[in-house]
């Protein structure tokens, strides 16, 4: 069985995923697996501490490729070179960068896209319109040029969504409508699926079909069984699977995953070739 985690980040990437014992962040990313459901011990990403670790829990995971995903926001930024310099060199790892244009301006998020990819050989962009300052959506025509240039050189898109947006209000999925109605190429793809909005979520991907949606660790959450359906419908080729580690074991959340109900005939799909195909691998 190939799998593709399409969120997952080392504890040592930042405090936020649980790099420095003892610190409220590391308590914080303790309370969040419990909350998520993680069996057994609740900071067993202390084992990825270390590259070395973080390494080493992927291939004992059974992962074909784990990708690591950047942030830009007013209150956390990962750069896309510590991204580059996690990936680069690990067949295992896949890395996704991120762009912020409030804070860049707009030229200098479309220059730092193509930096990203060109030069760091990153494999997409990731971009947080719920977390900017002030708070928008992703249909704001601030990011319309950036999406065009995106699609034009097919670049995935990914964005943020989900409970922990500041202003639930921006976690809206009726307002994706309009980018892929207006970017029919752009390839969008979603983490955390809108969560708890599922089936708006699921409204917006049935009607168009450059939706894709990561649940990642809220698919085990209440309202998955609304995600499962879908996936062994209409949304077959446009569900992928993450595990959002470190807030969730990647063992675990596949196993999981397994038992929630997908077709046999989907799985596949779900787990690597929807994701490979995406990545072009």
């Amino acid at each position: 069985m190939k799998v593709i985690d399409l969120r997952c980040r080392p504890a040592y990437l930042h405090d936020f995923f649980g790099a420095t014992p003892g610190t409220a962040e590391y308590a914080t990313a303790r309370w969040l697996n419990r909350r998520v459901g993680t069996r057994g011990d609740d900071q067993h990403f202390a084992r990825s501490l270390t590259p070395e670790g973080f390494l080493a829990e992927v291939r004992e995971a059974g992962l074909s490729k784990a990708v690591v995903v950047g942030r830009h926001t007013p209150s956390q930024h990962l750069p896309n070179d510590q991204i580059h310099q996690i990936v680069h060199g690990q067949q295992e790892l896949l890395g996704i960068g991120s762009v912020e244009p409030v804070l860049q301006g707009l030229d200098g998020a479309i220059a730092e896209a193509d930096r990203a990819i060109d030069q760091l050989g990153l494999s997409g962009i990731d971009l947080e319109p719920g977390f900017a300052e002030p708070a928008r959506h992703p249909d704001d025509p601030l990011y319309f040029p950036l999406y065009e240039h995106l699609q034009a050189r097919k670049i995935p898109l990914f964005l943020m969504s989900g409970p922990t947006t500041p202003d639930p209000s921006f976690n809206d999925p009726r307002r994706l409508a309009a980018v892929a109605r207006a970017f029919p190429q752009l390839r969008i793809v979603v983490y955390h699926g809108y969560w708890p909005q599922v089936q708006e979520a699921l409204g917006v991907a049935f009607r168009y079909e450059n939706i894709s949606l990561v649940p990642d660790m809220y698919l085990f959450l209440p309202g998955s069984e609304a995600f499962v359906s879908a996936a062994n419908g209409f949304l077959a080729d446009q569900l992928l699977f993450g595990s959002s580690y470190t807030f969730r074991p990647i063992r675990q959340s596949i196993e999981d995953f397994l038992a929630l109900g997908f077709n046999e005939l989907v799985l596949d799909k779900v787990l690597y070739g929807n994701a490979a195909r995406l990545f072009g691998l």
